[in-house]
């Protein structure tokens, strides 16, 4: 253990940003867990910069029942390091709510990083992530503070999606390309979290600053794929699922490739702190059965206006984020700019409730492997995988985060020691599936076909 680290912290777990849109929906989460039988969350306190309105959230989280009296409130700003630090001497594990993360979230990782606390976050932002794994990696494998970020719907859907679907290509089946089809559907009309629109626009503005990043990088090696990648269309009329598709460049990607690339340095995935030998049989087992595939996602739509509306938003992000009054413009009308998508005051929680998403996984590979070998780069075989479950941004994204947070919790000696990793690579081999399906997030498998020419 690093000296600077608490031995006896005082909460398993804090919630930063716990008054923010998303937080509060995070605290609600939470209170499920605190005390409840078999559940390792025993203490649980919220933290930010105002403890007024972190009290309404914990007030708004609890209904109908009173604010548990066991929770406390503790002052803290992602601009005062001191109030950082000291929130880590506190803590077990941060769950870090504050987003946009390129502009609030260095300097929490930081302070878990030097302290040896144990971090998650919601990003979905690949240069934040990306420049946090850059800088704080080492520093975090020495103190024993595991930093993961995209831990809500960006990316745990499509990283578990993708090895659900990769665990279906049985020997001596492997799969080529792996393609996510997101369907957003509700039966009110639902305004997006004004915070993902905000990253977005600095994500569009500050896209070369990412590939700076990567360039003063080391080369990492490549998954090992079978066959070529397919050149699909941009735009697509997928009859499978009956929906338009359009291709997007999307944060899930970026993280799976990632976990992908750590999964070929580390075939056997993460080694735990301290684990039984089955938890190494079993982790192995896991690991040797995900094959790599090419992958990558599409928006999809029943209808081409709605698939206008993406483009629409796509083009106006593109166009006008790279300069200053652009994105004045961008981030002061978002209604306008986003054709109604979104706006500053989140939805009501009517609308929350009547939302719902379908992630479709379409693999395409070979029903042997020898075929690749023998020259056969045309894929003849088909898995389609779907991961259903309720609105993305409030109640998939708590459900995901804080089920990640008790497994660190719950499982903390068989998960690895430290470090900046993604999701995929350190919860993929625990039982995150699960759990997940216990808590209203389906896993299915659609279909598998050879395919006719």
């Amino acid at each position: 253990m690093d000296p600077t680290q608490n031995p006896n912290p005082v909460y398993d777990i804090v919630i930063l940003g716990a008054s923010g849109f998303t937080g509060k929906y995070v605290v609600r989460e939470a209170l499920k867990f605190l005390q409840a039988p078999s559940s390792p969350l025993k203490s649980l306190a919220l933290a930010g910069r105002n403890p007024t309105r972190l009290t309404q959230s914990l007030e708004w989280a609890s209904r109908p029942n009173p604010p548990p009296s066991s929770v406390d409130i503790l002052t803290a700003d992602t601009s005062d390091p001191d109030s950082l630090r000291r929130l880590c001497t506190q803590t077990k594990l941060i769950l870090n709510c504050v987003g946009p993360f390129r502009i609030h979230g260095d300097p929490v990782v930081a302070a878990c990083a030097d302290s040896g606390c144990d971090y998650l976050d919601i990003s979905g932002e690949p240069e934040f992530m990306e420049r946090m794994e850059a800088k704080y990696h080492e520093r975090a494998q020495e103190t024993g503070s595991l930093i993961v970020s995209a831990c809500g719907f960006d990316s745990i859907p499509a990283e578990l999606g993708l090895l659900f679907n990769s665990k279906q290509w049985e020997p001596p089946s492997v799969p080529n390309q792996i393609e996510a089809y997101l369907a957003l559907e509700s039966t009110k009309k639902i305004a997006g979290n004004f915070g993902t629109y905000e990253s977005a626009v600095l994500g569009v503005a500050n896209a070369e600053k990412l590939k700076e990043l990567r360039r003063s990088r080391p080369r990492k090696p490549r998954p090992s794929i079978h066959g070529p990648p397919a050149k699909g269309p941009t735009l697509e009329n997928q009859k499978k699922i009956g929906l338009w598709a359009l291709k997007l460049p999307s944060a899930d990607a970026v993280v799976v490739r990632r976990t992908l690339t750590t999964l070929t340095e580390k075939p056997h995935g993460l080694p735990g702190l301290n684990e039984s030998p089955d938890q190494i049989q079993k982790r192995e087992a896991f690991w040797s059965a995900i094959k790599p595939a090419h992958f990558g996602v599409k928006i999809t739509s029943k209808s081409l206006f709605g698939i206008f509306r993406y483009v629409t938003l796509g083009v106006s992000l593109g166009l006008l984020s790279k300069f200053s009054f652009g994105r004045w413009l961008l981030l002061k009308f978002p209604s306008v700019f986003s054709l109604g998508w979104f706006q500053k005051k989140g939805p009501s929680e009517e609308e929350v409730e009547s939302a719902t998403f379908k992630m479709w996984f379409i693999g395409r590979g070979y029903s042997e492997e020898s075929l690749v070998s023998e020259g056969k780069t045309k894929p003849d075989m088909e898995i389609i995988t779907r991961i259903s479950g309720p609105e993305i941004g409030y109640i998939t994204t708590p459900i995901a985060l804080v089920q990640c947070g008790l497994i660190v919790l719950g499982q903390r000696e068989s998960l690895v020691k430290g470090g900046v990793y993604t999701p995929g690579i350190v919860f993929g081999s625990t039982d995150i599936q699960q759990r997940l399906e216990d808590n209203g997030i389906s896993f299915e498998v659609i279909s598998k076909n050879k395919i006719q020419d």
